[in-house]
């Protein structure tokens, strides 16, 4: 198998005049083999983009091209993509190896070529053995296996994903989640994924696309959006961040209140972002390694995860923050306690507030 290159090219929806557009000019290149998630809040365009990929969804206006050709116009049945749903779309009448069977008989392949493809996609999916189980005797976790094995079972070139894990409990999401990473993996197919969770968007993608309000407002890896996002927006949606509202004042100082803290890089005017382990917290300023930016705050809580503490900070100015502390933490550092936010002046990044 070999996946497919998908270009977006300024596609729009719109559902009716007077309302704003369900995706406006999303303009966006998947390479050959990609694994590229969408991600984004509740209606912010991202499962109609996906629905205009594979067909189900005429855009309003651009165009949707697979290996430098236009399909836009082309039925979902001939472009020869697979689909995995949230909710399996599995048919209830019909065993596992007949629901992996289904596309195959649908594109007229003999039956003992069926027969050896089907065993194959359950081979990979870890349900050999199962094909003649029926749908509700099947786990949430197996049911969402079979619908993989269904759609990769025909060789598409393109595989897309419609929240297919949001059903399933944390612990089985995390399993699935390493099983299609392994699937993506061995197969090499192009891989687009929709969901709205963060760590699943950051655990599985080679690039992720953010949306907000119908567009794309950042397309980047995993690293590249998490450590250097470009946007408030992109900042508070991708991970927990501590913001301060204060404002360039020289090419390498900015202004928060009484604080002037160095800045590094090519700087521009916006707020101020820290992600949470970069934040470290000394109960004086003696503790406070030399060169670091500071900040005065209080501790307002402190949850236990096992192998970290998450220490939530007041500051002055009832701007909030959190920092990542290990388990081993001091117990001085506990809510009421004063004290001395800092981090070092390359961890932290300036992002505009607009997309």
């Amino acid at each position: 198998m070999k996946g497919g290159r998908v270009e977006l090219v300024d596609l729009s929806k719109r559902y009716g005049s007077t309302e704003p557009p369900a995706v406006d000019h999303v303009t966006l290149d998947i390479e050959p083999g990609e694994f590229i998630t969408l991600l984004g809040p509740s209606g912010s365009g991202k499962t109609t983009t996906l629905n205009m990929i594979v067909g189900f969804t005429e855009p309003t206006s651009g165009r949707v091209r697979l290996n430098d050709r236009d399909i836009t116009q082309m039925p979902p049945h001939k472009r020869n993509f697979g689909m995995v749903f949230q909710n399996y779309a599995l048919f209830p009448h019909l065993t596992v190896a007949q629901n992996v069977a289904f596309p195959l008989r649908e594109r007229k392949v003999p039956a003992a070529e069926t027969e050896r493809l089907v065993g194959g996609a359950l081979d990979l999916v870890d349900l050999a053995g199962m094909g003649n189980r029926r749908p509700h005797e099947l786990s949430g976790g197996q049911q969402q296996r079979v619908a993989l094995a269904r759609a990769v079972v025909f060789s598409p070139s393109v595989l897309l994903l419609d929240e297919p894990l949001s059903a399933l409990d944390r612990k089985l999401r995390q399993t699935l989640q390493r099983e299609i990473k392994r699937l993506h993996d061995e197969l090499g197919l192009t891989f687009v994924f929709v969901t709205h969770d963060q760590d699943e968007a950051m655990t599985l993608s080679d690039r992720i696309a953010i949306f907000d309000a119908g567009r794309i407002v950042a397309v980047g890896t995993p690293a590249e959006l998490y450590h250097r996002p470009s946007t408030l927006f992109v900042a508070r949606f991708l991970g927990e961040s501590t913001v301060f509202a204060g404002r360039l004042v020289a090419p390498d100082v900015y202004a928060w209140h009484d604080r002037k803290w160095t800045i590094t890089g090519r700087p521009r005017d916006g707020a101020l972002v820290v992600r949470p382990e970069r934040i470290a917290v000394a109960l004086d300023e003696q503790s406070v390694p030399a060169g670091a930016n500071t900040a005065p705050a209080v501790v307002t809580d402190v949850s236990f995860y096992g192998t970290f503490h998450r220490v939530e900070l007041a500051f002055g100015d009832d701007s909030v923050g959190c920092t990542v502390l290990p388990a081993g933490t001091s117990p001085a550092i506990e809510p009421g306690a004063r004290v001395i936010a800092h981090w070092r002046p390359e961890d932290q990044v300036l992002v505009t507030a607009e997309p």
